[in-house]
């Protein structure tokens, strides 16, 4: 054994142990990792930095773009809509559909793209069905790299191990035949995260701390219950009259948005000069006896609103509790004045003045330092008041915020350009990387994601990790350490039967996808594997099979595989977490593998 084999021994224990210990945070172990390869001559500078320019990177870079363009045009809230309706809030079935939706995709395409995808559906539907995000997290990247199990194209090593064959004369494998074990590994996987591996992952229960208040808390604290919505009939009084002509305080109501023709898609703030016309919908605050009475005295009629209505508004506008600054201008203004000096389309609703609630129909309040206001409006008029820190403060913005997409006109863009990327990547018309830089620059070009938070949306963390462990691969590949470990081992167990010899092939290509990438594995490995089946007179089918299968079957670190490096922030999981996880469904990837391909090719 070399020098240069130990000292890549060393540096690969060193920073197995930083990761496991996570006593350096991940991407600077990365980091650490090249420098160490530099210094000590292992590789030169063009080889240690080549992985800031690895296509892998920079696909990642790109989908990160992808990623946030489905959140900001509200395609990643419609999907995650739909997956609720078909789960409900429970659990299992949330884990069940997500886990066939990433893998069933990720057959076509690729994983790292598919999970990128879902990253941000998954964390809707946490919030949504108040589940803990780290125990759907885990769930998706296992998902993502058993749809590398499904077909021939899901996945590079699946090509090398059927180009491995080619090159012996012997008939390639098929499009479908990974299938079948994809789908039997899915099922395991799915059975072993519902009953096991979740509970290993932490409490069912969302993180409560931080959590922003919905708009109907926010509304209880401000003594108002529920609103009214009330459609204005033909013969209605109030029909084709402006706002401030009808001068709703007068009733002793609040009606802050109007929404046209009864369609919550194009709901708008109530503004002086705004007119309202039979058939308009109106969100009345009030008491239960001033809503009785211009109800039956303006002819308007009470109407239910379904849950996709309200989704629809909230898009469009919401509340906010804002509290004015000791030099504020507004101190000393009556809540009419005070309408008026706000953004144009925000209306004060109501105000707590030292915990008491005062709704904004008694307009005559002089407003003090130290009062707190409810506010209701366009969101981007709302969080214009941001940039008026001299005189107010926005205390608390509802969590439906985070649902807004502000492009969400723009959504059949974004997803003719993802259905493109999908079938461009489905279709290997352009190399996956191509596909993504593309559909990146489109979703800039069509204004999917502002072009200035294309350097904010990329996670850099999760971008130096890659990079900076690539180049290990590398060093491990020259210096034949690889080699030496896969051809010791297999070795060793040359003389047992077909299916310890399957088994030892799988936990040794497992193992070695472990420290460099998947397709290097197959590379490395699938020829071992294949000439020890023909040797030993087995079939070659089942010993190739088993090496794709196991390539990638790579949960048991974040680093093995770009999809569970994906995962590792917005579930907040450490090294020992995919450990704990992942050990226990390789090993039972590996018995479904070893005994499907005896049933299937002995």
């Amino acid at each position: 054994m070399s020098h240069e084999v130990l000292i890549v021994f060393a540096i690969l224990g060193g920073a197995a142990v930083l990761f496991a210990t996570n006593a350096i945070r991940s991407d600077i172990v990365a980091m650490l990792v090249v420098v160490s390869l530099l210094l000590t001559g292992i590789l030169s500078v063009q080889e240690a930095l080549a992985g800031l320019a690895d296509p892998v990177v920079v696909l990642l870079a790109a989908l990160f773009i992808v990623g946030d363009a489905l959140v900001n045009t509200g395609l990643t809230q419609r999907v995650s809509h739909m997956l609720l309706r078909a789960g409900g809030d429970n659990e299992t079935r949330l884990i069940l559909l997500l886990m066939a939706a990433v893998a069933g995709i990720g057959a076509f395409m690729s994983s790292t793209a598919a999970v990128a995808i879902f990253i941000p559906v998954a964390l809707t539907i946490a919030a949504r069905a108040d589940i803990n995000p780290r125990r759907l997290m885990m769930p998706l990247s296992v998902a993502g790299l058993i749809s590398g199990m499904m077909t021939l194209i899901a996945t590079a090593p699946n090509l090398v191990v059927a180009n491995v064959l080619r090159e012996r004369g012997l008939e390639p494998l098929q499009f479908f035949s990974f299938t079948p074990f994809g789908i039997l590994v899915l099922i395991v996987a799915a059975v072993f995260m519902i009953f096991v591996g979740r509970s290993l992952l932490g409490s069912g229960e969302a993180p409560k701390a931080g959590e922003a208040p919905s708009i109907l808390q926010l509304a209880q604290t401000y003594g108002l219950g529920q609103v009214t919505y009330l459609r204005i009939q033909p013969n209605s009084p109030w029909h084709d009259h402006t706002v401030l002509r009808l001068d709703f305080e007068q009733s002793e109501i609040l009606v802050p948005f109007i929404v046209p023709g009864g369609d919550f898609h194009w709901i708008r703030p109530t503004t002086p000069d705004t007119v309202v016309v039979a058939g308009d919908v109106l969100p009345v605050i009030g008491s239960e006896k001033a809503i009785a009475a211009i109800t039956a005295t303006a002819d308007l009629e009470p109407v239910s609103i379904e849950d996709e209505q309200r989704r629809a508004a909230l898009q469009h506008v919401g509340v906010a509790e804002i509290m004015l600054t000791p030099q504020s201008r507004l101190i000393g203004e009556t809540i009419q004045e005070v309408g008026l000096s706000l953004p144009e389309d925000v209306t004060v609703i109501a105000v707590r003045r030292r915990g008491k609630p005062i709704l904004a129909t008694t307009p005559d309040i002089q407003l003090d330092f130290g009062d707190a206001l409810l506010v209701a409006g366009r969101w981007s008029d709302i969080m214009r008041l941001c940039q008026d820190a001299a005189n107010v403060v926005v205390l608390t913005v509802p969590q439906e915020y985070k649902d807004v997409a502000p492009a969400a006109r723009w959504a059949p863009r974004a997803l003719v350009i993802l259905v493109a990327m999908v079938a461009a990547m489905a279709s290997g018309i352009v190399p996956n990387v191509t596909a993504a830089l593309v559909a990146a620059l489109l979703l800039l070009a069509t204004r999917c994601v502002p072009l200035d938070r294309i350097y904010t949306v990329i996670h850099w963390p999760t971008i130096l990790l890659v990079a900076g462990i690539l180049p290990l691969a590398t060093a491990l590949q020259n210096t034949g350490a690889t080699h030496l470990i896969s051809t010791q081992l297999v070795n060793l167990v040359g003389d047992l039967g077909p299916y310890a010899m399957l088994a030892v092939v799988f936990l040794v290509t497992a193992m070695t996808g472990l420290f460099i990438s998947n397709t290097a594995t197959a590379v490395l490995i699938g020829p071992i594997a294949v000439d020890t089946a023909l040797s030993i007179g087995a079939s070659p089918y089942a010993f190739a099979m088993t090496v794709a299968i196991a390539c990638s079957a790579a949960y048991v670190t974040p680093v093995s595989s770009p999809v569970n490096t994906l995962v590792v922030e917005p579930g907040g999981y450490s090294f020992l977490d995919f450990v704990k996880v992942g050990a226990p469904l390789m090993l039972l990837t590996m018995v479904a593998a070893v005994a499907l391909a005896g049933i299937i090719y002995f």
